[in-house]
Formats: structure tokens, sequence, C-alpha cells
């Protein structure tokens, strides 16, 4: 590494690609049921992270509301976008009926947790920092 370059940790680097590569995603639930609590929110935080990393993906902002999250992803190029959101998704999901069945069950049947669609958004065109703030300032049950 030369001297005169100064590291940039918004900039990623592979064997053979040098990326930043951000997303901003939102998934609501199955007919925008108001599913989510601070507790809940904060469980689907800790099982996005863990499947962020099982792909060399970041989460490096998540909130909610009642019906929906956001998610703010810096993931590297060898990774299918519509694939790491399915598995944020399929995980989630998962886990999330596991432990909150009798929570979720009243509002969500059927084995459905969030709707099939997606928002997905690259982040090059609003500097992160505005993003990340819009994610903050969710209006976070609880």
């Amino acid at each position: 590494m030369s001297p005169r370059w100064e590291p940039n940790p918004e900039i990623r680097r592979g064997r053979s690609v040098v990326h930043s590569l951000h997303a901003h995603l939102v998934f609501t639930t199955k007919y925008r049921r108001e599913v989510f609590t601070d507790e809940t929110l904060r469980r689907c935080e800790d099982i996005m992270i863990e499947v962020c990393d099982s792909f060399g993906a970041v989460l490096i902002e998540f909130n909610g509301e009642h019906d929906h999250v956001h998610l703010l992803v810096h993931y590297p190029p060898k990774v299918a976008l519509s694939v790491l959101v399915n598995s944020l998704k399929g995980v989630s999901a998962r886990m999330l009926r596991k432990e909150f069945g009798p929570h979720i069950r009243p509002y969500l049947w059927g084995g459905h947790f969030w709707s099939p669609s997606y928002f997905a958004a690259s982040c090059g065109g609003a500097p992160l920092s505005i993003i990340k703030e819009y994610i903050e300032n969710q209006k976070r049950p609880g």
C-alpha cells in the first residue's frame, strides 16, 4: 500500500476488486400487519447482522416501525442482492416465528411473515450520512 494513500473504511477490497456497494432495503410485513415491538426489532436486527456476516456483507444501519424495517447494507460484488434479500427475509421470518410465535400468530398466519416484495435502492446518489440519519429517525415502537 502506498504511504500517500489513506485507507477508507467505506471502500472494501477483495482479491481482484475494490468496491463500495451500499443498498437501502425496506421490507414490509405481510398485509402491513403491525407485528413489531422494540424487542422483536432488536432480535430482527441481530438475526440480520448474522445473515449479512455469512455473506461477507455489513449491516451498517437498521431500524423500523410497527410494520416495516429499513436496512443499510454494505455488500460485496460477488453477492447478488436478490439472494442476500431472500436469505435476510427467510432466516429472519423463520427465527422470529420460532422465538415470538405467540406474539406473531394473531397478526400473521399461514407461514407468512414478510410481504413477497421489497424496496431496494443503491445509495450512490445521496450521501450515506443522509440515508443513515433517515433510518435512525424512524419511529421505533416502545
